[in-house]
């Protein structure tokens, strides 16, 4: 990040809400074109994924792919939400935001999701909180109606011997709920054969969950910050243990997880200059109901096998 790129004051907003031309002109123009070939190759990977999930070879039935256009589809508009959320609040505060950055994986799901890196520092709660949440609410508002859409596409049916290898997605309060309203109350013989609309929903809400853990700088680290101060740290503290308790007692992802954001992704947030000034009545509501949307999104066991 270039000096040149910061505020001169520690203001929140420029003076009358205008960008000093100075440091304007100062900043690099945004380069885009590794942001399109990595959303160009995150296209193909995630319509790959898809189409391996809908049984193509796509080596033998290359004309099959678009088979996975479905879940493709879906899945980037729910990542590209979420990070576009941030992005248009980045650039409502005259914070300096690059464009989505997606990130192709040959993974099941074809992904690692997507990031989008600020470049000039966040001086004000408000307008971290702001940022911070802004990414989780568009995706969660996203996610809900393709969710609800594919689980009205999926199959139920009984399946009466477990099958060798079968992947079982694992359920929220959220899932629980909306399956119930969608499909009815269905007896423990049946299993629901999930569309691909709906799995490209269930990992809008794993990313959503993910990215609200209070911790560090993941959205929610932003918005425990703006909110509890230099207190969010003891939050921070305590998930991880918990993360780490769940890992011990045998779900690896949370292992892992809490091993990254240890030490790659951090577990403290940096001050802002106003890290003893309250944040107002309102976006503390909104904290609060972002700290809601953590615990029904919040998936204990997400993978589990037949």
């Amino acid at each position: 990040m270039s000096e040149k790129a910061q505020w001169l004051t520690s203001s929140e907003d420029p003076p009358h809400g205008k960008v000093d031309r100075g440091i304007e002109l100062s900043r690099k123009k945004p380069r885009i074109v590794i942001n399109i070939i990595l959303f160009i190759l995150t296209i193909g990977t995630t319509l790959l994924a898809g189409a391996l999930q809908q049984g193509v070879n796509p080596l033998q039935e290359p004309g099959q792919i678009v088979k996975g256009l479905p879940f493709s589809i879906a899945l980037l508009f729910i990542l590209l939400s979420h990070e576009m959320g941030h992005y248009l609040a980045s650039k409502k505060y005259h914070v300096d935001a690059t464009l989505p950055y997606f990130i192709p994986a040959p993974t099941f799901i074809g992904t690692f999701g997507a990031v989008i890196k600020m470049r000039s520092p966040v001086h004000s709660k408000k307008v971290l909180f702001d940022i911070g949440a802004a990414g989780p609410l568009a995706g969660v508002i996203v996610t809900l109606p393709i969710l609800i859409i594919g689980l009205k596409l999926s199959v139920v049916k009984i399946i009466e011997a477990p099958l060798e290898g079968q992947l079982i997605l694992g359920t929220s309060l959220i899932l629980s709920f909306l399956t119930k309203v969608v499909l009815g109350n269905l007896p423990d013989t049946y299993h629901i054969i999930i569309h691909p609309l709906g799995f490209a929903g269930w990992i809008g809400l794993l990313v959503t969950s993910l990215n609200l853990m209070p911790v560090g700088q993941l959205d929610g680290g932003h918005i425990a910050y703006a909110v509890l101060g230099r207190k969010s740290q003891i939050i921070s503290r305590v998930v991880i243990i918990a993360l780490l308790g769940l890992g011990i007692w045998g779900v690896p992802m949370w292992l892992f997880w809490a091993i990254l954001l240890i030490f790659l992704l951090g577990t403290k947030h940096p001050p802002t200059l106003d890290y003893d000034a309250p944040l107002d009545g309102k976006r503390k509501m909104v904290g609060v109901i972002m700290l809601f949307v953590f615990i029904i999104t919040f998936i204990p066991v997400p993978f589990g096998s037949m």
